[in-house]
């Protein structure tokens, strides 16, 4: 079964580590959210890239959730003391990838291909791509205005009021190379457990995968996504406080909701069990949390059983 998956942050990084404990290599590609993408201290920082292929490589701190293990910081420590930056903390090894991939796009060479090379060296077989190789970038609309999604999201650790939010670039953005082929090609796709807002809703944009414009070939095979509230809470990150200061009642009826017409099926936790009559189609009520790497599994084999009985 050849998936694709659609995935930003540390859920979408974990369930597509499952899906790669279960899936030949060949049969798996994750699209990546690279809204979130800044420039910072001179260099291209891709959040969701780094944490999607760190995962996958075996690299992630399981601690953080972001970064890399066994990392050591004397480069921020440095930068701090000499009175730059250091709310956005990047350890040693990171700086290296940052350091590296800025170098290559500075010659040309577009993201997707230097992702490519990165996964190689780590020795991730998947395939990982961009969502684009042109710069998308995600702004913040709250009651202090608009801000930069990092800025948002770290530097003022998500306190200000969500009021929206929209993706500088993407009307231009085209997918990168690759990206349409791989979901023309698949049997299914496969919405990882990200936020809906700002993790999923620029891929789709991107990729023009939104109700209206799905050809007839994609809306005929299966098209799940699985929630990333459970029980009203997230596991990580803002999701639910975006959709509760929105004016959104947080929960997985509301990220089903969010999706609307272009789910074929739907995954919640077994906590939200009870939400199931709400929905409409295909239902899968299962466990959905991933605190190790035999649950990532674990999950991945349900979402593809599930996927086969559509």
């Amino acid at each position: 079964m050849k998936i694709v998956a659609l995935a930003g942050g540390v859920g979408g990084a974990k369930l597509a580590h499952g899906l790669a404990q279960i899936l030949s290599p060949e049969d798996l590609t994750v699209i990546v959210n690279t809204g979130d993408d800044f420039e910072h201290l001179g260099l291209t920082i891709c959040p969701d890239l780094d944490t999607v292929c760190y995962t996958l490589a075996g690299l992630a701190n399981s601690e953080t959730g972001w970064g890399r293990v066994n990392e050591t910081w004397n480069t921020i420590s440095n930068i701090e003391k000499l009175g730059g930056p250091n709310w956005f903390r990047l350890g040693d090894q990171d700086f290296g990838t940052h350091i590296e991939r800025t170098r290559r796009l500075k010659e040309g060479q577009s993201l997707s291909q230097i992702t490519k090379d990165f996964c190689k060296a780590w020795g991730i077989k998947q395939t990982v791509l961009p969502m684009t190789d042109s710069p998308v970038r995600t702004i913040v609309d709250t009651d202090e205005g608009e801000l930069a999604f990092q800025e948002y999201f770290v530097h003022r650790h998500c306190e200000p009021r969500v009021k929206g939010f929209r993706f500088d670039g993407v009307e231009v953005a085209e997918p990168a190379s690759g990206a349409r082929e791989a979901i023309e090609s698949a049997d299914a796709i496969v919405i990882c457990p990200s936020n809906p807002w700002v993790s999923i809703d620029p891929i789709l944009r991107v990729l023009s995968l939104t109700p209206a414009p799905l050809s007839h070939e994609e809306r005929r095979k299966p098209i799940i996504a699985i929630s990333p509230i459970i029980g009203g809470k997230t596991v990580k990150g803002p999701a639910a406080k975006m959709y509760a200061e929105l004016g959104i009642e947080p929960s997985a009826l509301a990220v089903a909701e969010h999706y609307r017409d272009l789910l074929t099926g739907f995954v919640l936790d077994i906590k939200d069990e009870q939400l199931s009559d709400k929905f409409r189609g295909k239902i899968l009520a299962t466990d959905t949390l991933m605190n190790s790497s035999a649950d990532r599994a674990r999950l991945a084999v349900d979402v593809l059983h599930f996927i086969g009985s559509l």
